[in-house]
């Protein structure tokens, strides 16, 4: 059987092939030529996310960052059950790859919507949203997102516990 955290990776390279997924590549601006570098698992630490923008316990591992030749950049991200993101919009859009547990997505104005592994979420630019885990299940998934003129996330305020349950 596939590994389904493997899929996703594939799924993010086919669909980002400049994804720059090291630190340590020179930009193809520079003179020096390209080269492939490998950013090594447990290299890059892990975080809680800011108590700011979420609600309840969130870690964020980042697996590729922006560079200049990419706007790119992705994480697998965590939640503990009842845990979920601020309202927020992005200016290019998101695309969730859920790869464990049951979470929760909702646009604003619509219905919260349950999604599971191997649920690919994408959500467009400028629409108003939030997503986490269920109220008690964790949830992961891969989150990807593109920056323009340097900013991937527009932050609103927290969800409320009654927006949450419903």
């Amino acid at each position: 059987m596939v590994n389904r955290t493997f899929l996703a990776a594939a799924a993010i390279v086919a669909a980002f092939p400049n994804l720059g997924l090291s630190q340590g590549s020179p930009s193809p601006r520079q003179e020096s030529p390209a080269v492939i570098s490998i950013t090594r698992a447990g290299e890059q630490p892990s975080a809680k996310a800011s108590f700011d923008n979420f609600t309840g316990s969130v870690r964020i591992d980042p697996l590729a960052r922006m560079r200049d030749e990419s706007r790119v950049a992705a994480s697998y991200v965590t939640f503990e059950p009842g845990a979920r993101g601020a309202w927020h919009s992005h200016p290019l859009g998101q695309t969730l790859i859920v790869t464990a547990g049951v979470g929760w997505v909702q646009q604003e104005g619509g219905a919260v919507t349950e999604i599971r592994p191997g649920d690919v979420v994408w959500i467009p630019g400028g629409v108003k949203h939030w997503h986490g885990a269920a109220f008690t299940t964790a949830m992961t998934h891969i989150a990807i997102t593109e920056a323009l003129n340097g900013k991937s996330t527009d932050w609103m305020e927290k969800v409320s516990d009654e927006q949450y349950r419903k």
